[in-house]
């Protein structure tokens, strides 16, 4: 695959130093990328076979600090990826954070998700050297459940002295779809409860940290099937005579990730390696089925001059 992307940013607000008798200091920023992908042999996110400028993103943010422990945030984002976004405009994330001390803060919102290393970062295009993260654990067309909950997260930081530090994140609430992302066949789509958490080790070794994330979710929907196929299943007595060919989901899902970084100057090197058991459980026709799948990926990046 092949893939350009065009990035700006703009920020503004700064207002905090700017003017120290401005009541209300806002903080704004915002990006806009386009892409273009292509690629030889299957189709890829979009149409790529015969490239696809269907690679868009838009947003823009705003934080501020109500005291020295409280802040407040939010991000307006659309994009356009093939089949998905279409334009749609949404809060991507939100959320009210009160740090109590380094090692206790509590947030509740729409707050972005802490698994693996890049998570949190990667609707931050400026963040990172690749236009598209490792998809093995990073997957762009499972945006809309992995990049944010809604619910409430407890944080903070340890120190151990010598020995570094430990970051933890507890979260747990709910996933709200946008129907503009799903199958049409799919109605109904609701996520009873995610809830997970991270761990992170920040080794004495300056520029390495090791952790672990996991998260557990379940995704509730109904699929509804052609008239034919439900007509057909029916008469071979798989469906009873009244169905109107509705069948009820149930899919649980363990997402697990083990996690390494070393950062040194211009060079930095990641590894990860993760497990997602997802489960899928349906009202009648399948029995319960499970499918495992090991994702891992090695990546590394060096700034050679400040212009690449």
């Amino acid at each position: 695959m092949i893939a350009l992307l065009f990035f700006s940013s703009v920020e503004r607000a700064r207002a905090a130093d700017d003017d120290p008798t401005n009541p209300l200091p806002i903080d704004i920023h915002g990006f806009v990328s386009q892409g273009f992908i292509k690629t030889t042999q299957n189709n890829y996110l979009a149409d790529s076979k015969r490239g696809s400028f269907e690679f868009t993103e838009v947003g823009l943010n705003f934080t501020k600090n109500l005291s020295d422990r409280m802040r407040v945030g939010a991000q307006l984002f659309t994009h356009d990826l093939g089949p998905l976004g279409n334009y749609a405009t949404r809060f991507d994330w939100f959320y009210l954070d009160y740090r109590f001390f380094d090692w206790l803060g509590v947030r509740a919102g729409r707050t972005k998700l802490p698994f693996g290393l890049y998570n949190e970062t990667s609707d931050i295009d400026a963040a990172r050297v690749p236009v598209l993260l490792p998809q093995s654990v990073y997957p762009v067309s499972n945006r809309e459940y992995l990049l944010a909950q809604t619910g409430g997260e407890v944080y903070g930081d340890i120190s151990l002295s010598d020995a570094g530090s430990l970051e933890y994140r507890l979260y747990g609430g709910t996933v709200f779809y946008d129907t503009a992302d799903l199958t049409a066949a799919l109605t109904n789509v609701t996520v009873p409860y995610i809830y997970g958490g991270r761990l992170m080790w920040q080794a004495p070794l300056e520029g390495l940290q090791l952790g672990g994330s996991m998260q557990k979710l379940r995704i509730d929907a109904v699929d509804t099937l052609p008239p034919a196929q439900t007509m057909a299943l029916i008469a071979a007595g798989l469906l009873p005579p009244n169905s109107t060919g509705s069948i009820a989901l149930q899919v649980p899902a363990l997402l697990w990730v083990g996690s390494a970084e070393y950062v040194a100057h211009d060079f930095s090197l990641a590894a990860e390696y993760s497990r997602w058991v997802v489960t899928l459980e349906a009202s009648v026709l399948a029995p319960k089925t499970t499918l495992t799948s090991e994702r891992s990926y090695l990546m590394g990046a060096y700034h050679v001059t400040p212009w690449f």
